[in-house]
């Protein structure tokens, strides 16, 4: 089956250390739809302006993503610059240009509202809202956020955890949204907020994934250099659910397998600019690392 992918596609301008790379394809809809996009179609939903390179429209089109309800409108494609410290888990936003992203109030194609997978990649929860209102009974829900909508706009947040099944966040967010710095207690009470399913996110330390089955702790796949890590957590969740989609029936029976190859296919995100890499690899390479995953976590 289908995944339909609601986000941002944004020109990231991405500045380490080493390098600097400026107006690279990025967005959270960027990088989770090419990320699910190895495992099943995908429905892209977003808005560019009239500056978005034709090569990014193309990078799409050559991963069978489906761009029908991708608004192309005049205006400045949304341009975001950031900066990373030696330690890639600093960084710091240098630009934020919002530009047609400002307006954006997508209407579904009447096919699309009748997807069976759904992911809410990180954009305001009153977008994400707006998509759910327009969808017919969808098999699977999948939100992603991040500490920004935490902080402004938590009503609206709180509600949609009792629209969706599985709710996406770091460790910090699920601190930040719980008042509570135990990691387990707090996806406790995650739940109760409405999620069936509730994932971690741990950065270099992989993921905790708490479901009707219990814990399960996956880890990261280990890279000895990490170029840029922008879009990683976005590529862990597009490979999550491109892979449930692909394999359909129940989502308790693949979840875990599910997971390993989101964090397979966003160790390779995180050892390129933006997309370039990812952009590069194929199926096989991706089953090559969970092949690694399996060897080194089993006893």
């Amino acid at each position: 089956m289908s995944v339909l992918v609601v986000g941002s596609t944004a020109l990231d301008s991405i500045k380490t250390p080493q390098a600097e790379n400026p107006r690279l394809l990025g967005g959270s809809a960027s990088h989770a739809g090419v990320a699910a996009s190895f495992f099943t179609p995908v429905h892209l939903v977003g808005i560019v302006g009239d500056d978005f390179p034709k090569r990014y429209i193309n990078l799409y089109q050559r991963h069978g993503i489906h761009l029908e309800a991708l608004q192309i409108v005049p205006g400045k494609t949304f341009h975001w610059a950031g900066e990373y410290e030696v330690n890639m888990n600093n960084r710091r936003t240098l630009k934020t240009e919002l530009g047609v992203f400002e307006t954006f109030s997508p209407t579904l194609p009447k096919a699309h509202r009748e997807s069976a997978y759904v992911l809410l990649a990180n954009i305001a929860p009153s977008l994400q809202h707006h998509v759910l209102d327009q969808m017919q009974r969808p098999k699977f829900v999948i939100a992603d956020t991040m500490d920004l909508w935490l902080n402004i706009a938590l009503a609206e947040l709180l509600k949609l955890l009792r629209r969706i099944d599985a709710f996406v966040l770091n460790d910090s967010e699920a601190r930040l949204l719980t008042k509570d710095d135990n990691l387990l207690s707090a996806v406790q009470k995650i739940h109760r907020l409405g999620p069936k399913y509730v994932i971690v996110k741990k950065g270099e330390h992989g993921s905790l994934v708490s479901s009707p089955r219990g814990l399960f702790l996956a880890p990261a796949f280990p890279l000895q250099k990490v170029v840029d890590p922008t879009g990683a957590g976005d590529s862990f969740v597009g490979g999550l659910v491109g892979y449930l989609a692909s394999r359909g029936g129940s989502i308790d029976a693949h979840l875990k397998c599910a997971v390993v190859h989101g964090s397979a296919v966003a160790s390779f995100c995180c050892e390129g600019f933006g997309l370039t890499r990812t952009t590069r690899i194929t199926r096989q390479a991706i089953e090559d690392r969970v092949k690694v995953l399996r060897k080194i976590v089993r006893f």
